[in-house]
Order: C-alpha cells, then sequence, then structure tokens
C-alpha cells in the first residue's frame, strides 16, 4: 500500500513539472519575441526606416480657460514627421466668471444651501474643433528608455457652441422657476433672488452655432519606454478666431479673438 501510494505521488509530481514546462517555454518565446521587437525597432531608427505607421492618441486637458479633451489619428511619413489629424472638445470659461452660492433659512437655525452658479453668465462656450498638422521630433530617445521631444504645429476649423445658462430664481409670486437672460427676465436674472443654478439639464435644443479657425503649437514629451507604447505630457499655446461674436458674461462685452496656454496628458499606441 505503501509503495502504490508512493507511485502515486511520484506520478502526480511529474505531471505537474511537466505541465510546466510547456508553460515556461511559452513565457520564455513571448519574452524573446517581445524583446527581439524592440531591438528590431531601435535599429530601424537608427538606421532612419520608421518602424511604425500609424499611432492613436487620446488626452485629456487643462487650459488656463477651462478644460479639454482630444483624440488624435497619425500617419508616420518618415522617422522625424508625422501627419496628424485631431479632434477636440474643449469648455473655455471666461477670465471674469466666479462661482457663487446663497442659502436659505428652513427653520430652526439651519440653511439649505443652493447649487452653485455664476453670477452674470450669459452663455456657456463649448468648442468642437477638427484640425490637422505635423509632428516632427525634435530630440529623440536615444535608447529605450529616454525622452523623445516632438514639435506639433495644428489647425483648421472650430465649430463654437453656445449654450443659454440657466437660473433658477424666486420670482414675485414666491414660486421657483428656471430662466436664462432675456429682455423681459434681465432684471430677475440679475437681482439677489436666485436660488441656484440649474445644471446640465437645460439649454442644449436652444445653442447658438459660431464658425471660427484655430491654430495650436506645442512640445511633446514622450517617456514610456517602449516607442510603440505612447505616454507623453504636451504642452502649448492656442489661438481661435470666431466669426461671430462670442457673448459669454452679462454686461462685458463679446469678443472673437481668443487665446489660451494648456497642458495634456496623453496615452497611445503605434503600429
Amino acid at each position: 500500500m505503501k509503495k502504490l501510494s508512493l507511485v502515486c505521488l511520484l506520478s502526480f509530481a511529474a505531471c505537474i513539472v511537466f505541465a510546466q514546462v510547456p508553460s515556461n517555454k511559452y513565457k520564455g518565446d513571448k519574452k524573446r519575441a517581445k524583446k527581439d521587437r524592440i531591438n528590431e525597432i531601435i535599429r530601424m531608427e537608427e538606421e532612419g526606416e520608421p518602424s511604425f505607421h500609424k499611432q492613436s492618441v487620446f488626452g485629456a486637458k487643462l487650459n488656463t480657460d477651462g478644460w479639454g479633451l482630444s483624440y488624435e489619428k497619425g500617419i508616420v511619413k518618415s522617422v522625424n514627421k508625422t501627419t496628424i489629424f485631431q479632434l477636440e472638445f474643449n469648455e473655455k470659461k471666461h477670465p471674469k466668471e466666479e462661482k457663487q452660492s446663497h442659502s436659505q433659512p428652513v427653520g430652526g437655525g439651519f440653511y439649505l444651501l443652493g447649487n452653485p452658479f455664476i453670477y452674470g453668465k450669459k452663455n456657456i462656450f463649448y468648442q468642437l474643433k477638427l484640425g490637422a498638422g505635423q509632428q516632427v521630433m525634435i530630440g529623440g530617445k536615444g535608447n529605450k528608455n529616454g525622452v523623445a521631444v516632438y514639435g506639433i504645429v495644428v489647425g483648421g476649423f472650430s465649430a463654437g457652441l453656445l449654450r443659454p445658462y440657466y437660473l433658477e430664481v424666486s420670482d414675485s409670486t414666491g414660486f421657483s422657476r428656471d430662466i436664462k437672460f432675456s429682455t423681459q427676465d434681465s432684471a430677475l436674472f440679475l437681482s439677489n433672488r436666485i436660488i441656484g443654478g440649474t445644471g446640465l439639464g437645460k439649454g442644449w435644443n436652444e445653442m447658438k452655432f459660431a464658425p471660427g479657425l484655430h491654430l495650436k503649437t506645442a512640445l511633446r514629451f514622450d517617456y514610456n519606454r517602449f516607442n510603440y507604447i505612447i505616454s507623453a505630457i504636451e504642452v502649448g499655446f492656442n489661438a481661435e478666431y470666431y466669426f461671430k461674436d462670442i457673448d459669454q458674461m452679462v454686461m462685458i462685452s463679446p469678443k472673437r479673438f481668443f487665446s489660451n496656454a494648456y497642458v495634456s496628458i496623453l496615452f497611445g499606441r503605434r503600429k
């Protein structure tokens, strides 16, 4: 009985060992193939041959006057040059915007704090940008652990979208209602009877369109250790001109030209 148990135990151990050998061999082959691919990419770039043909990049950006999201498609032309096409969505805030809130007594010494709002805000200004341009390598990584520096210039069409800004107010009858800035409600819109903002639910079917053009210049620092993965920080400058007045705040003159600086975090992949 003991001999039978020993034979079974040895057989089981042998099965485990033989089962692990192919798995370990597969993992080793996979690592070796990945290393060979990286070495091939480095060799091709050193010899002046593009090792990739296209790239896809997603980004989140913080502007000096708002925030934005972006998507980029790139077509590699050479080791140093890539033609890029970009789609951006931004919300641009006015420098005079100041968020505040009002409180209302509810009895017992307690107060109800209303939704935050921006006093005097007339329209929320969004941008949808389509652009094309060039990405040019200024400094290469030198090795897979370095940082690549790119110069970027992109220009194109910008669709300005103005959404009316709504407030919840208490009217002369004591009832609350939602209003936007208008001739008949201008006094109430700017009064001390504001309860709070109405959030994102209002004004989408009332948006106005303002066509324009934009130009962007930037420096991109790609710090990922593998060239086929993009992990980068981009800093740059935007300039935009619209063919219609962009009216964001009450009692502040609208304008057509805008500029800002930004920093963006980018993630993507090359193929």
